[in-house]
C-alpha cells in the first residue's frame, strides 16, 4: 500500500500542488515504509518550503534518529522546538523538547568511557 501511495505522491514533485505539505507527506510515507534517510530528504526539502512547519521538524528529527544520525536528529529537534515556540505550537514543542532530551542522554552514554 505504501508503495503505491509513495509513487503517487512522487509523481506531483514539480507539479502544481507540490510544497511544503507533499514533500512532508511523501517523507511521512517514506518513514512508515522504513527508510527513514528518505524520508529525512523530504522533510529536509519541506523545511526548505516552509521553514516554520513544526511537524515536519518533527518528523526529521524521527528519520534522522531512526538512520542513525544522532547528533543530527538532535539539531532538528532543537531547532523544530524554537520555531514550534516562536509559532504557539506548543505540544509540538513539548514533543520535541522530551525527544532532545532523550537523544542527549543517548548521546552522552555512547561517548562515555569504558568503565
Amino acid at each position: 500500500m505504501s508503495a503505491a501511495i509513495i509513487a503517487n505522491l512522487e509523481k506531483m514533485i514539480g507539479g502544481p500542488r507540490d510544497g511544503a505539505l507533499l514533500r512532508y507527506s511523501l517523507g511521512n510515507e517514506l518513514l512508515k515504509a522504513g527508510e527513514p534517510a528518505a524520508a529525512a530528504v523530504r522533510f529536509r526539502e519541506a523545511i526548505e518550503k516552509d521553514a516554520n512547519y513544526s511537524a515536519a521538524w518533527k518528523l526529521l528529527g524521527k528519520a534522522l534518529a531512526e538512520a542513525g544520525d544522532l547528533p543530527a536528529a538532535l539539531a532538528a529537534y532543537q531547532q523544530g522546538t524554537t520555531i514550534a515556540e516562536a509559532r504557539g505550537d506548543i505540544q509540538a514543542a513539548k514533543e520535541m523538547t522530551v525527544f532532545a532530551r532523550r537523544l542527549e542522554k543517548t548521546i552522552s552514554s555512547d561517548q562515555s568511557p569504558p568503565g
